[in-house]
Parts: structure tokens; sequence; C-alpha cells
């Protein structure tokens, strides 16, 4: 239990609530062109950024714990470094560092794993988002596992390809594939029996989140485990088969099971096998997971359920210890600002729409599941459509902000945290025009927002977890826009490296802190700001505030 937080003595706090919004996938882009925050009708936002103090933030690479600053920030690490400010190294470094020292195969799950297959002369299946978009996973981590149990004699090796189009280019699936086959064929070629099985877009099988639609989860196990889906003799075909007759980007491209030279499925997942699943980010993880370990499971029919040897890629959920075996420790986020509030007295509540939902709980509060303090924090999921968000662009923002106006107005918490997921979700689709609608359908809201702190007199702090819809096109090096054989600009459906906003809006302020808020600091300093605007003192070991008090 922690020590409650030491008063501030600069700063008592405002008579209302401190709501902090997070803007999802808001960024400041580089190029007019395809920044679908920039080019959207948003005269709240706009004018806020006039008037009002703010700054902008780092939320990629190194200032969130990446290995590199050419690495995306995402939603996960970003709500991480939000909630726990500081900045913890996370998923891809430690993997990276795992298998450079080889630590990773040192362990006892890689030794059981291999040992399974030998004990048995079975397969050992990897199950994962096919990329080096460094996200979810990278195919580096892939090779480096496929290259060791090939060394450890493990003589059947099939992978079941998750394709992106989302933390990498739309269509960029064969750039990853045509390697990767001819990789297969030297595995081959040494003595180890390597191919490819089956796969389909990561927003059509397997990969869902949060609950919003297990569907995709009961295709992806009829594909992966019973070889049940239509047949190609390789990913390639399959990939080249269903762009021309679905017209999709990758991530949407549906799955398909590649066949042997019998016509028989190249690698059903069948008793005695071992399966890794090597996304190293918890989210997208938990159902499939959930779908290899559980017994006692209705989301839907898996029979025959085969006897496996399960292993994720990390520890996905800390408080209920899924799953069971895993291959490289998770990052030990602890003392987070939530934990410390709770600590201190703060009634919280924390809100978005299910897509997003995990992000302001179990992400903010450092990969925790459940509340710190069941009296003090009220948590609220409004479920998201499942539907394509390119064609609800507006998502659950007004069903979030009612939400948030009526719990400000009701004087019962201290400190609001809500996530508008709007700019994020949108904007993986690649949809230009949706994205501005989703960027001004969180302007609406925030307006509502302000107006309600302002009756409340409490304050408004926006921010976002990374950016996205701030760069909704393909550029060169040389910032040219990149366009398609047919003359159409190229999407852009991953997350960007630039930085993101950081406005107050205290519409009671008297001039306590200087308006000309610091520079250079990454989004890790949201959490030690919050603390000081609700009347504590932030742990001396957080990043530094945003502001500065005179």
């Amino acid at each position: 239990m922690l020590n409650p937080l030491g008063k501030n003595p600069k700063f008592k706090g405002r008579r209302g609530p401190l709501v902090l919004c997070i803007m999802d996938g808001v960024g400041f882009g580089k190029y007019k062109d395809g920044d679908a925050f920039l080019n959207a009708y948003k005269p709240t936002l706009e004018n806020m950024l006039k008037t009002l103090p703010n700054t902008k933030l780092k939320a990629h690479g190194t200032a969130v714990g990446l290995p590199s600053d050419e690495d995306m920030g995402n939603s996960e690490v970003g709500h991480n470094a939000i909630g726990c400010g500081r900045v913890f190294a996370q998923g891809a470094k430690l993997i990276n560092k795992a298998i450079a020292t080889g630590q990773i195969f040192e362990g006892e799950v890689w030794k059981e794993t291999i040992a399974n297959c030998k004990k048995n002369n079975s397969m050992l299946h990897f199950l994962g988002l096919f990329s080096d978009g460094n996200v979810h996973s990278h195919i580096d981590h892939l090779k480096a596992m496929m290259n060791k149990a090939s060394a450890e004699g493990v003589k059947k090796i099939r992978v079941h390809i998750l394709l992106d189009g989302r933390d990498v280019p739309e269509t960029s699936a064969l750039l990853y594939v045509e390697p990767f086959e001819e990789y297969l064929k030297k595995l081959r070629d040494s003595g180890c029996d390597a191919k490819i099985a089956s796969g389909g877009g990561r927003m059509q099988i397997t990969m869902d989140r949060y609950g919003a639609n297990w569907d995709m989860v009961r295709k992806g196990w009829d594909i992966h485990v019973h070889g049940n889906g239509r047949f190609f003799k390789s990913a390639k075909e399959a990939i080249e088969t269903l762009r021309k007759e679905t017209k999709a980007i990758d991530q949407d491209l549906p799955g398909f099971v590649i066949q042997d030279d019998a016509g028989n499925p190249a690698g059903k997942i069948q008793d005695g096998d071992s399966v890794i699943f090597f996304n190293f980010r918890g989210d997208r993880a938990l159902e499939i997971t959930a779908a290899f370990e559980e017994d006692n499971f209705d989301k839907f029919d898996r029979a025959p359920r085969p006897k496996v040897f399960y292993a994720g890629m990390m520890e996905y959920d800390g408080d209920m210890k899924v799953p069971k075996k895993y291959l490289v420790n998770p990052p030990a986020l602890e003392r987070t600002s939530g934990e410390y509030l709770c600590a201190s007295g703060v009634k919280i509540m924390a809100i978005s729409e299910t897509q997003k939902y995990g992000h302001v709980t179990y992400f903010y509060n450092g990969n925790r599941t459940g509340k710190f303090n069941e009296t003090l924090e009220d948590y609220v999921e409004i479920r998201s459509d499942v539907i394509p968000f390119e064609q609800r662009p507006w998502m659950k923002s007004a069903e979030i902000t009612d939400a948030v106006v009526k719990a400000i107005e009701s004087g019962k918490y201290n400190f609001i945290r809500l996530n508008y997921p709007n700019g994020d979700m949108v904007g993986h689709t690649g949809i230009y025009e949706s994205t501005i609608i989703a960027v001004e359908s969180v302007d609406i809201g925030v307006k509502r927002l302000a107006e309600a702190v302002k009756k409340a007199g409490g304050v408004l702090i926006l921010t976002a977890d990374h950016g996205n819809c701030d760069d909704m096109y393909q550029h060169d090096k040389n910032g040219n826009l990149v366009k398609n054989k047919n003359g159409t600009v190229e999407a852009k459906t991953s997350h960007s490296l630039n930085p993101v906003p950081f406005i107050i809006y205290d519409p009671e302020s008297k001039g306590e802190y200087k308006a000309k808020l610091k520079e250079g600091l990454g989004i890790s300093s949201v959490a030690a700001t919050c603390i000081e605007f609700l009347g504590f003192k932030p742990p001396e070991d957080y990043d530094p505030s945003v502001i500065s008090f005179f």
C-alpha cells in the first residue's frame, strides 16, 4: 500500500474536477496533405491552441520506452507512460534484449516448448502479426525463434501469418511474404520442414480485442487450428487473389488456408503440438489465448479442441496470469499515478468505449486489470459498434461526452479521465474523408466538455497517446506524396512519429503557474501535471510536470 501524496504548497486545486481527455491518435503532422487533424473543421480545438497554454509532447520511440526514435508510439505504451509518469522499457525493447542475450532461449518455457515437439515428433506453430511494424510484433523475433528451434532439432514448423497493413503500408504483405518464402526454403534445405500454413487480415481474423467481435477469433480458430477455410497453394497466391476479388487492403483480407501437395491443410494444429503466439503486445492477444487455454470457454464452439503446449511471447495480463506460459517477462510497472491518487483519497472515473476502455483502465494503471480501490474508482465502458469504423467515424464520442458531462455535473469525482478513440481507430482505416469527420466529432465533444468544466469550476487537460490521423498519406523521404499504379495517393494506416498536443483549459486560473508550458517533454509528464492540478506533489522520480509554478 502506497503512502498518500504530499500536499502541493503552491496549488490547492480547483473547486471542480480535473478532466483528462486523451484524444487517441491525434498529433501535429509534418505535411498538410493527408493531415486530417490539421484540415478538419475544429473551431474549439483551434481556438484553444491559439488562446490557451499549450505545448507539444513526444509520444514515440525512446520517449515511451521503445528501442529507437524510429519506432512509432502506440496506444498501449502511450497509456502506460501517461498513467505511470515514467518511461519503462517496453515490449519490443524487452524482446530484442532477450533474444540478443539468449535469455529467451534459456527460459523454462522455451525449453518446454521444444521438448514437447521433440517428445511427440510434432509441429511447432508460430501465430502472430506478420510484419516489422514493431507495435504488436516483429518478423525478426519470429525468424530468431525459428532458427533456434531448427538448430535444437525441431523438424516441423508451421507459421500462421496475420497480415498487417496497419502498422506498415496498407498493401505491403508481399514485401514480407516473398523473402520469407526464400528463408523457409533455406530452412527446408537444412532439414527442417518449415511452411506457411494459414493467414488472413488482422482486422478479419484472430486479433480482436476487448470482446468487441469474438467472431473474428472464431474465424481465426477455424482457419489456424482446423484448417477450415478457402484453400490456396501459397500465401502469395492467396494474397494476390483475395486482393483482386475484394479490393481490400491487407488488414481486411479474408482468412485463407495453405494446402499441401496432397490437397490437405499444410499445418492444422493437432494434439501434441506446440504453439507460440509471437505478438508481444497484450490487447489483441488475450482472446485467442483464452481460446487455447480456458477450459470453461463459451464464446464459440472450438471442437475439437487440440491438446497443445501453448505459450505467449509475453505475459499479456499480469492480474489474470494470462497466458499461463510465456517466453519473456513484461516490464514491472509499479507506483502508477492511479494507485497514488487512490492512496490519497481521490475519487476517480475512467471511461471510454470498448475499443479503448482497456487503455484508460488496464494500460493506464500499468497493465493491471482490477481497480486499486473499489470505493474510490468507477470504470465505465460504452460498447463500441461492431461495424467498420469508416462507416461510423463519430463512433461513441457523443455517448462518452454525455456520460462525462453528467459525471462533471454530479460533483462526485475529483479526477475524470476519458479516451476518444476516433483519431486512431478511424485513422487506421486509411479513409481520409472519414477521418476528417472523426476529428470533427472529437471537437464537438471537447466543446461540451469545456462548457461543463467551466460551469463546475474545474480544469480540462487535452492530450494524446500518439499520432495517427495527422499522417494519412504516404510520403517519400523527400516529402513527396507516394502514388499507386492507378495514380491515387497511397493511404497510410499506421501511427505517426509526430508530437501530440497538450492543452490546459483552466477557466478559474489565478495565475498560479506560468502560461508558457515546458517544451521537449514526453507524454510521461502528463501524470505529474495531473497530480499537481489535483493539489498534490508528484513523486520525486516521476518525469517533470509540464507546468511551472511561480
